[in-house]
């Protein structure tokens, strides 16, 4: 069993940027791909990014790519949603999952391929 707790999220201006963190428990952190995806109001939940376990390969959305970035720190079972040049559509709230994969290159932009869910933590752009 894995627990995800998001943080970080807040209100920011558009342009702005914010980091979101999210913190895992268990001992076994590198084998499991980890996934940001973000629900805004009356929308579906969308893919956002994904990290490998061994945190060498990402993939991103296209509506992220180049301004969000995606680490991890597997020693401090921590992976981070760096998001910079931020705008108004991005205003959702936002999810950490954690994926077991068998190879610690291998990821995700596949939600129902996710194991576990955080409980999210809400980005609000302002124009």
């Amino acid at each position: 069993q894995v627990q995800l707790v998001e943080s970080g999220g807040g209100l920011v201006q558009a342009e702005g940027s914010l980091r979101l963190s999210c913190a895992a428990s268990g001992r076994t952190f590198s084998r499991y791909a980890m996934g940001w995806f973000r629900q805004a109001p009356g929308k579906e939940r969308e893919f956002v990014g994904t990290i490998s376990g061994s945190g060498r390969n990402t993939y991103y959305a296209s509506s992220v790519k180049g301004r969000f970035t995606i680490s991890r720190d597997n020693a401090k079972n921590t992976v981070y949603l760096q998001m910079n040049s931020l705008k108004p559509e991005d205003t959702a709230v936002y999810y950490c999952a954690a994926d077991l994969v068998y190879y610690s290159s291998t990821y995700t932009s596949t939600a129902g391929e996710y194991d576990y869910w955080g409980q999210g933590t809400q980005v609000t752009v302002s124009s």
